[in-house]
This record gives C-alpha cells, structure tokens and sequence, in this order.
C-alpha cells in the first residue's frame, strides 16, 4: 500500500482527500494547507490527518498529491522530488514552461513517476469514444463557464483552454506548424474569451475557443476523420459517432440512410453509433491509475511531459494572443 499525503485542502483538494479514502491501493497519511483555519475545519470533517509544514508530510509518505494553487507547484513538486517521491501534480503541471523542464530533470534524477491532473482523458465520454478517433483532420472544441471569480488571475487559456489542449495534442500525433489566437479580457485583467486555431504539420487544424463569462456551461470537442464525426460532450458525458462506409445499393437494407454521391462514385451508408457510457468518477480513476503506474513500473497515464507540452502550447496561444492585441 503506498503512503500518500495531500497538499492543499481547498475546493479541489478535498476532492482530492475523499477520492484517495475509496482507494484500497493508498494509505492516506494526511495533508497539509497553508490557511491554518481552513486546516483545522478539514482535519475535523474529514477526520484527517493536519500536517504542520510541507515538509513533515513530504518526509512521511511515498506519494505527494498537490492541488494547491498553480503558483505554488514548482515548489512543493520540487521538494518532493528532491526527497525521490513520487508526485501527482494537478493541473496546470506549473507556472512556466521552464519550469516544467527543471521539473522533467528532476524527475528523471530522483527515478520517480510523475502525472499530470489532466482529468478530462478520465472523462467516461472521451474513454468511449477515443477508440474511434484515427487520424483527425479538423478538430473543434468550446468550452464555455460561467463567471467565476476563482481562477481569473490567470488568462483563460491556463484556466480552461488547457484542458482542451491536452486532449488535442493526445490524439494529433504531429509537430505544430502554426498558431494563431485572439482574446479578449472583458470582467478581468486577463482574457476572459479566447479563440486559437493550432494547424499541425500532418495537415489537421484544431479550432478551440475558451469563454469564462458565458450564460451557460458547454465542454464540446468535435472530431472530423476520413468518414466518420465524432462527438464528445464532457459536461454531459455523452458521446456520439457517426461513420460512413462505402455500399452497394441494391443489396443495402431498405431502411440504411445511403449518401449518393453523384455519377461514377461509390454511395455510402451513414452510421450512428452511441457508445456506451460507463459511469466513473475521473478524479478517482486517474488517482488509481497513478497508484498503478507505481506499483506496476508502467508510465502514467498523463506523463509530465504531456503536462509540459499543453503548458507549452498554452503558452504560444497567449503569445499570439499578446501580438495580436498590439497590433488591433
């Protein structure tokens, strides 16, 4: 059973606390948070374990679970790397892209595994329909939220847009080769809305488009592939697909939704697929799926250096986005 303690109690980081109780592979040591009041009121409801410093759990415990703000990671992932233990580190992995790097070496010295909280690849509707995604040539995702005033200290690319990065640059396996990007910071010092389009050099082109300030939630991603959509919706965990396969019309079923393609080509029947859904809890699962990667030697799920290259490219959106605003 590995020892794991929690650093940051907050919204997140009690989650965090509750899903590691229902995890037979994890001891739960304790956790540490810096707001003392806040720690106590945990410590009482959730009958835990209070640390008095970063360092104390860190000493205690074989894996280090960090769901304190973004700001904070470098630090407290680099202590526990320091002392060879194994991190979870949620997401944004930090606050640079360098800083992601000096992470990487450190992890690759201290001969640890490290992953990365990108918790929408545990999304059930994304894991149904992953398997149908091949080769993707135009990619489209919005995700959408309601104002809310945790988060916005950061541009809504690292606060919402990086969820979607990372799910795209898991499914293009190519080299970017442009970016372009506009925001627009409406109720906040940073943009609060913010469109990019990432074309990658195998061709496919991913549009993303990321607003904290609409009238209602939406997390969409569409997938275009030679015949077939793909559809997924995270906020609903539903997914759809729909292929098309080249027919024989007089040999079709009567009742087939055939696509007629014109003189000398080939028609094709059009398919709705819905797979199914199995209900998880996503945070849970990928807590468990780290805890497996240790114990089984294998790599996690979501590596840091995927954290590093969604951080990377989040942070060439935003440059873009810099640009783009001097020029207006």
């Amino acid at each position: 059973m590995l020892r794991i303690g929690v650093l940051g109690a907050g919204h997140l980081g009690k989650i965090h606390i509750k899903c590691i109780k229902q995890i037979s592979k994890y001891q739960l040591v304790g956790f540490y948070d810096a707001d003392a009041d806040n720690a106590k009121k945990v410590e009482k409801d959730l009958e835990i374990r209070r640390f008095e410093s970063i360092d104390e759990l860190i000493d205690e415990v074989d894996v280090v679970d960090i769901v304190t703000p973004t700001l904070s990671h470098f630090d407290c992932a680099s202590r526990s790397l320091r002392k060879f233990r194994h991190v979870f580190i949620e997401k944004p992995v930090v606050t640079t892209p360098q800083q992601a790097l000096d992470l990487i070496k450190l992890a690759s010295e201290a001969g640890v595994k490290v992953q990365v909280g990108h918790v929408e690849r545990f999304n059930p509707a994304f894991i149904a329909a992953a398997p149908y995604i091949e080769n993707p040539m135009f990619i489209e995702t919005h995700r959408l939220a309601q104002f809310n005033p945790r988060g916005t200290d950061v541009p809504v690319i690292l606060d919402l847009m990086i969820h979607d990065l990372d799910i795209v640059l898991s499914v293009v396996k190519s080299e970017i080769r442009k970016i372009s990007a506009s925001g627009v910071s409406v109720v906040s010092d940073t943009p609060d809305i913010a469109n990019a389009r990432v074309e990658f050099a195998n061709g496919c082109v991913a549009n993303l488009t990321a607003s904290r300030i609409s009238m209602k939630n939406m997390r969409k991603s569409r997938f275009f592939q030679r015949d077939a959509y793909i559809s997924v919706d995270f906020l609903d965990k539903t997914s759809e697909i729909i292929r098309m396969r080249n027919v024989d019309p007089d040999s079709a079923d009567p009742l087939a939704m055939i696509l007629d393609l014109g003189p000398g080509k080939q028609p094709k029947q059009i398919l709705f697929d819905k797979p199914e859904i199995i209900p998880i809890n996503a945070i849970q699962t990928e807590l468990e799926s780290f805890a497996d990667a240790i114990i089984n030697n294998t790599v996690p799920s979501v590596t840091i250096n995927d954290g590093y290259a969604a951080l990377d490219l989040a942070y060439r959106i935003i440059d873009k986005m810099n640009q783009a605003a001097n020029l207006a």
